[in-house]
């Protein structure tokens, strides 16, 4: 086989062959022709409570439980002495508290002790602030961090005693330093002085969170999500939208308002998997839908929430009776109604008067609303029509979103994209986790959509790897050869979001996920890389890319490559995109056509991403150990020659001088 040089060589003397018939990868920029716009929206985030995502993970609160309102009350309390639970409390929605009462021997303890979310996790140094409701009469409660399973002399990590001197229900703080670094400590009280006390709510945060709000939420995981730049923010699912039964399903109404009174859900996912089982798995609400608005805005996201359609799990409930009927769907409606008002409404309205009182007076302007999560056959747009009917009338200018249901083609899919064309939704929510092979087989799926509408989410998305369901290279890399072909079709897919976005390692019970992390901390994903390396590279217009005059999509004849290219107006630059899909490095031409007399295409950049070992992946113990590298590249009158290695990602950048 001739070298690369050499078939150079040959064309500068004259040959007359096109670079690709002579073995290189001539892809050809037209800067002269920009396409369509590319939406703000594209690439962004997908957030589902699953993984121990929100409790335990987000959402920043370290004690499970808190409020006694598990289906068992002191489910994740370890309790001694004599503690009694009542349910008459002074929250209405969260009644259960706990009764603490003087053992009759000084030599004898009451209490509590919570081990958080597998553990509680303390840096050295770092402050937490402990809260609890209580009443008493001058009784003393002792709240303490502990290494419960240390082999030193004392279990005891930092200490601080509470007086409570009020027999009427108060609020009481203190906050700890944290005079060491644990992963897994516990909180214990004891009741100090004889006597009853009432506790309620009982709470330990760190102070340091996102945005240091008190209510607030873990700030590495949320600056991992920042990150990314993503345009858009889906919440709070995903399956628990639906619920195990609708009993069950996320009502956003009940995730709203002071924390203390916002009623613990079960968690769809705890009883799932047999094999990943979580009985303690509940939803608090203390991240609720005014905090999952305020982190889309924090990170300069539309936020689109999701609701219930009236549906449970289908994939739980074969019985039509698990459903609502079609013709009792008025207070679903309303709550869809309700939930624009609060995110968009005057501060005079109810609910734009209670978001107002939470603290965010000023509307969320929410754009879009999903009505459903992957629901299929008849009784799902039989449904969705009601919403759409209400939603348009009262909410014109709000985008509604559909969905195709659970999978990426087959029955169901074919049966509701005409159904979702007849009701005129705007956006139609597609999911897809699947192997290699159909990634590969992929990278053209969007050429050929209907332009006149509804637009694309690919509201889930992943590639698992056969037999590999871990966040390895490959997997990564197949991802962004698809998402050459959402770019390339930005007028027809209008937003994208990996899943699912967070893991524990401790208490996951889906992989692969964009983001794992322990109590301590956390470590980005090949895929999380991916996602970044797309949203810091978007642009805002299409420009059109070709080889041998067609979309370069892993094709015959393409040798393994995906590609696309866009125009980035603000940093006045060219941007292409290249994954290298095939096990041998590639020569490549990049020819910017159309570009003006007086334009130089000099010095740029090239990102690449890769990985020797296609099973490697970023763990928490080694989280770099997959990274992009940048590098300078030249060009020579509007072309650059060069080579993308085997089984790699990268990403070519010119500023047009």
């Amino acid at each position: 086989m001739k070298s690369f040089g050499y078939l150079l060589t040959a064309l500068a003397l004259g040959g007359s062959l096109p670079l690709s018939a002579q073995g290189v990868n001539e892809l050809v920029i037209q800067t002269n022709k920009p396409g369509a716009a590319i939406p703000s929206t594209l690439y962004g985030h997908f957030f589902e409570d699953i993984n121990f995502g929100a409790d335990g993970g987000l959402y920043a609160e370290l004690i499970k439980n808190r409020s006694f309102e598990f289906a068992q009350p002191l489910m994740g309390w370890e309790a001694f002495g004599h503690i009694t639970v009542k349910d008459d409390g002074p929250f209405e929605r969260c009644p259960h508290y706990v009764r603490m009462e003087y053992p009759g021997h000084d030599e004898k303890r009451t209490g509590l002790e919570n081990g958080g979310f597998f553990g509680i996790g303390l840096k050295k140094d770092a402050t937490y602030r402990f809260s609890v409701w209580a009443r008493g009469e001058g009784q003393k409660i002792r709240v303490q961090l502990i290494d419960k399973y240390t082999h030193g002399s004392s279990q005891v990590i930092a200490t601080q005693d509470v007086k409570l001197d009020q027999a009427d229900w108060k609020k009481y703080e203190v906050t700890f330093t944290s005079p060491v670094t644990i992963e897994k400590a516990h909180l214990r009280i004891f009741l100090k002085s004889k006597g009853t006390v009432d506790l309620e709510h009982i709470s330990l945060f760190p102070t340091d969170t996102w945005k240091g709000r008190e209510n607030g939420l873990r700030k590495d995981l949320v600056q991992a999500l920042v990150d990314t730049k993503p345009g858009i923010f889906r919440f709070p699912g995903g399956c628990i939208v639906e619920g195990t039964d609708l009993a069950t399903r996320y009502n956003w109404k009940n995730s709203v308002g002071p924390v203390e009174n916002r009623p613990t859900n079960e968690n769809r996912w705890h009883y799932t998997f047999e094999h990943h089982f979580f009985p303690d798995y509940f939803q608090s609400y203390g991240m609720g839908f005014f905090e999952l608005f305020q982190l889309a805005e924090d990170m300069g996201a539309e936020p689109l929430p999701i609701v219930n359609c009236g549906l449970s799990c289908q994939y739980q409930n074969h019985d039509e009776k698990a459903h609502v009927p079609v013709d009792q769907l008025d207070g679903y409606i309303q709550d869809a109604l309700d939930l624009i008002e609060f995110a968009n409404g005057e501060v005079t309205t109810t609910w734009g008067k209670l978001r107002a009182d939470m603290g965010h007076p000023e509307p969320f302007h929410l754009k879009y609303i999903g009505v459903g999560n992957e629901q299929w056959g008849p009784e799902y747009p039989a449904r969705l029509e009601q919403f759409v009917t209400a939603i348009r009338k009262a909410h014109p200018g709000v985008k509604i979103v559909g969905s195709s249901g659970p999978n990426s083609e087959g029955k169901d899919f074919d049966y509701l994209w005409p159904e979702m064309k007849r009701l005129k939704v705007d956006l139609v929510d597609e999911h897809f986790y699947r192997p290699e092979t159909w990634f590969l087989q992929s990278g053209n799926r969007y050429d050929n959509y209907d332009r006149k509408g509804p637009k694309v989410f690919a509201g889930e998305y992943a590639c698992h790897g056969k037999g590999k369901g871990w966040n390895h290279f490959e997997a990564a890399l197949l991802e962004a050869a698809f998402l050459t072909g959402v770019e390339r079709n930005a007028d027809v897919v209008e937003m994208a979001t990996y899943a699912p976005l967070l893991a524990h390692v401790d208490g996951w019970q889906w992989r692969p996920d964009l983001i794992w992390f322990d109590n301590l901390r956390s470590v980005r994903s090949c895929s999380w890389y991916v996602q970044s390396l797309y949203g810091h590279n978007k642009g805002t217009r299409v420009l059109p890319l070709t080889m041998d005059k067609k979309a370069v999509a892993g094709n015959e004849g393409q040798n393994g490559l995906f590609a696309s290219a866009v125009w980035d107006e603000p940093s006045q630059s060219y941007i292409v995109k290249v994954v290298n899909t095939s096990a041998e490095a590639q020569p490549l031409v990049l020819t910017f056509q159309g570009l003006k007399k007086n334009v130089t295409l000099a010095e740029g950049t090239v990102t690449t991403f890769h990985s020797d070992n296609l099973d490697a992946e970023n763990t928490l113990d080694a989280p770099f150990s997959i990274v992009p590298q940048e590098a300078a590249i030249q060009a020579e009158g509007g072309v650059l020659t060069t080579e993308i290695g085997e089984k790699t990602f990268a990403i070519y950048k010119f500023v047009k001088k």
